[in-house]
């Protein structure tokens, strides 16, 4: 039985980790789409070409 509940805590500890990347990596994914739109900007890319 208490094999069972230890595994138990390692799938969700695992879930955890899974949807701690997953935030982190859209986050950061948006934060270089944001830093790419501001620097075309700044940089003098004109859009409506």
């Amino acid at each position: 039985m208490n094999e069972h509940t230890q595994n138990e805590k390692t799938a969700v500890r695992w879930i955890k980790r899974f949807g701690v990347a997953g935030f982190l990596f859209f986050f950061i994914k948006g934060l270089v789409w944001l830093a790419l739109f501001v620097g075309a900007t700044y940089f003098g890319y004109d859009f409506l070409k």
